[in-house]
């Protein structure tokens, strides 16, 4: 599968598993939609960016390190929008999510063919 393609798959995936989990905090249950889309496009588009990385570079550590930079950053801009009290309520799963997705683009992603 290529790369930017895992990178948009497993993004969404863990996104929508990340905004899921909102269901542990009864407090959030009046925008539990809210949270779980902006989760899920959080992850959409980290996981993009990610593969479109994974494909220009092909080293494990790089692809870590990328995915945790994009995931961070991604994580941040939602926190821009949500209360100050969970901030780290969204860095950390968005930092994760970019850690995976930045491994599994790299170790399991397939590499273009290289044109002649």
């Amino acid at each position: 599968m290529p790369r930017p393609l895992l990178g948009l798959l497993l993004g969404g995936a863990l996104g929508l598993m990340d905004g899921l989990s909102g269901y542990l905090y009864p407090e959030l249950a009046p925008i539990m939609t809210t949270v779980i889309l902006y989760s899920t496009l959080k992850g959409f588009v980290s996981g993009t960016i990610i593969g479109l990385v994974a494909r220009k570079v092909n080293s494990l550590p790089l692809g870590i390190v990328s995915g945790l930079t994009v995931g961070v950053l991604c994580s941040y801009v939602v926190t821009m929008t949500a209360d100050a009290k969970l901030f780290w309520d969204i860095m950390l799963p968005g930092a994760l999510l970019g850690l995976i997705v930045g491994f599994a683009t790299q170790r399991f992603g397939a590499r273009e063919a290289q044109a002649k």
